[in-house]
């Protein structure tokens, strides 16, 4: 590293009232020099089954039921239903714990199809995922409601929609504090959920064992009487169709796979840990409760999900049965808040991956000063609000909805892994397990995604498929205008090509040519190019003769493109040191003394003022100068997919009594 890069620390300050209010609600900044941070804020692979793992196991509590109302009079069915239902998800669970070990840095839809298939086929696969993880906050707060006001009065129910609102605020809340604060939180609802719901499927299916003869006998004559009626054809149809329909019960498989870089290292191990205790979890439950709706003959009651009544039926006449009972249904209710937990966390991180490739604003790759994605958390928490409002809360409404995409996301990652070993089939042995295990998800994949779509297109599916290509639409318009942006800045560059070459790597001693006692500019730089070069020559265009010294100011900001493992900091810091160093060669190249200074953070403009402050008291005499871009005709977007950065400096530092001169960069288009 050359020695004219340094880094500063932040100077301390007395936190304001209204800091000190931020921090109670959100807490306290995370410290950056903490050499043990990520292994602090990262999850091990029990907390990363409650924390993500939990969207899946809930889907028990509306999946099932929604898959055997679809047989209506051939209930009988739910045996091959149940069965089948375990295979999928244990088939699903294995083909995602294949894709962790090929996409060790997290194996996500939009991840996977990206590299895999084509960037065009990754925003389709990530804009579904948006759609989706959205959903999954609606339906799993809106399932918890139904599940809550099971045990409550009916005078009640008119108080469910605001109290759903009220829920997913909170979590907003508590996920803006972060990931492993909200899981700790939560953990106990999570066990007593599983407690309670092993105890539940096991007295279930054990208290039913003396009418089991009498229970296959009605399935065999239930089978006889259907094949005499419709016809096998005619049967495949009705379990397919409730097969699809139940597709619901799957839905979260993947945001283990997606949530990988928060989990501890090594995080291979850790995330396929973790997708085993889903799927296991998940199958037992969801196959169990199809079971227990057959044996104990449940049928749908008004203003009752099926799990209130199975668990109503079972709990009646046995000791504090009344007592049970209530904390089964409570303890589902709240592991459906936990479960949208999964949109809070993996949605965000979706965002912010579709932001480092700049199919969104880049702001949602921001991280708040609690290393979280506030932006992202905000956007979903509103986005779940919105729909939480169009369905009324409607858990079928929503099923149908959520579904589609998530099988679509399913869909595309089966059919990019199958092809990810079908061209691997020279050089890797395993390539045909692999490739038959991914087939076969992909057709089932595909299956339940048509059939859902058919049938249930009028249903509200066309309100998904309509909201998921608006979204896509919207990616196309935002990566254009980026990429617009992109060749207006190539182009500043290349008018800067035949500047001096960069000077060698100046001595070490070079920092002490700088007088401090004489005229400063200070720069402040994001990356080595065409903006920053333009800035300095244009700083010595408008005052000629006058600075003397040059200082580069750069923070390093830590978003989510960055804070992927223990490292993850010092390669950032690396990075800033050298694009600095290339800086400082620049002007030996001009022949004008230079030094640099830096600051590591998750907010540029506070860790800007900080630096600026602390390099004012070394050099009396600076002025700040940024650069902003300026485009020809401006309009509302270009202030949403540009950060005002530069002018939110300019007004801190001018505030306290600091000259800052913002430079135009003038972009010819308004793309």
């Amino acid at each position: 590293m050359n020695p004219a890069a340094t880094t500063t620390e932040s100077p301390s300050q007395a936190p304001t009232r209204g800091q000190r209010l931020r921090h109670l609600l959100l807490g306290k900044p995370r410290d950056l020099g903490d050499r043990r941070l990520f292994h602090r804020v990262s999850l091990v692979a029990f907390l990363a089954w409650v924390g993500l793992g939990a969207d899946g196991l809930s889907s028990s509590a509306y999946g099932p039921e929604e898959a055997f109302r679809a047989l209506g009079q051939h209930a009988y069915l739910a045996v091959g239903l149940a069965a089948l239902t375990a295979f999928t998800v244990l088939l699903i669970s294995a083909a995602y714990r294949r894709i962790i070990e090929e996409f060790p840095s997290g194996g996500g839809g939009y991840v996977v199809a990206s590299k895999l298939l084509g960037p065009s086929a990754g925003v389709v696969s990530g804009s579904a995922l948006l759609v989706d993880y959205v959903l999954t906050i609606t339906i799993s707060i809106a399932a918890s409601g139904d599940a809550l006001f099971s045990i409550l009065p009916a005078g009640w129910r008119g108080v469910k929609l605001p109290v759903e609102f009220a829920l997913i605020l909170a979590l907003a809340l508590l996920n803006i504090r972060g990931l492993r604060e909200s899981v700790v939180v939560l953990l106990p609802v999570f066990l007593l959920f599983v407690v309670s719901h092993v105890a539940l499927i096991c007295g279930g299916i054990l208290g039913h064992l003396p009418q089991l003869p009498e229970t296959v006998g009605a399935v065999r004559s239930g089978l006889d009487h259907g094949l005499a009626t419709v016809g096998i054809g005619g049967l495949l149809l009705v379990f397919l169709r409730a097969y699809s329909l139940g597709g619901g019960t799957y839905t979260g498989i993947e945001a283990v796979s997606n949530g990988l870089p928060i989990m501890r290292e090594p995080q291979v191990r850790t995330g396929k840990r973790t997708m085993i205790y889903m799927g296991a979890s998940l199958a037992f439950t969801a196959s169990g409760l199809l079971l227990c709706y057959l044996l104990w003959a449940i049928v749908p009651v008004p203003g009752k999900t099926m799990n209130a009544v199975l668990i109503e039926r079972l709990a009646e006449g046995l000791p504090f049965g009344h007592t049970a009972a209530v904390l089964t249904l409570f303890s589902e209710a709240a592991l459906l808040v936990v479960a949208a937990q999964a949109g809070f966390t993996d949605g965000p991180r979706v965002l912010a991956n579709m932001a480092v490739d700049s199919w969104v604003p880049h702001g949602l790759a921001a991280l708040s000063e609690r290393l979280t994605t506030m932006n992202g958390i905000l956007l979903m928490g509103a986005a779940a609000l919105a729909a939480l409002i169009y369905t009324g809360g409607d858990v079928g409404h929503l099923v149908v909805m959520y579904s589609i995409n998530v099988f679509l996301t399913f869909s595309l990652s089966m059919l990019s892994m199958l092809r990810f070993w079908l061209q691997r089939r020279q050089a890797r042995r395993e390539w045909k397990r692999r490739a038959l295990l991914f087939g076969a998800g992909f057709v089932l994949c595909v299956t339940i995604l048509i059939i859902t779509l058919y049938e249930k297109f009028t249903e509200g599916g066309w309100v998904t498929a309509a909201v998921t290509l608006l979204i896509i639409g919207l990616c196309f318009l935002v990566r254009r205008h980026y990429r617009a942006v992109a060749g207006e800045l190539d182009r500043l560059y290349r008018e800067v090509d035949q500047l001096p070459p960069d000077a060698p790597e100046p001595p070490r001693g070079e920092a002490r040519t700088l007088d401090p006692g004489k005229p400063t500019a200070a720069v402040l730089v994001g990356t080595y190019g065409g903006v920053g070069i333009h800035t300095v020559l244009n700083i010595f265009r408008a005052f000629p003769g006058h600075f003397t010294n040059l200082v580069f100011l750069s923070v390093g900001v830590i978003d989510s493109g960055e804070f992927k493992g223990e490292q993850a900091i010092d390669g950032l810091r690396r990075r800033t040191e050298d694009m600095l160093d290339r800086y400082v060669r620049f002007a030996g190249a001009l022949e004008v003394p230079a030094t640099a200074r830096m600051a590591i953070g998750t907010e540029a403009v506070a860790e800007a003022e900080h630096l600026c402050l602390e390099v004012a008291r070394e050099f009396p005499h600076i002025v700040f100068f940024a650069g902003k871009l300026i485009f020809q005709r401006e309009t509302w977007y270009h202030r949403l997919l540009h950060n005002d950065t530069a002018l939110a400096i300019e007004t801190r530092l001018r505030w306290l009594g600091r000259t800052v001169v913002t430079l135009p960069v003038r972009v010819r288009q308004a793309a």
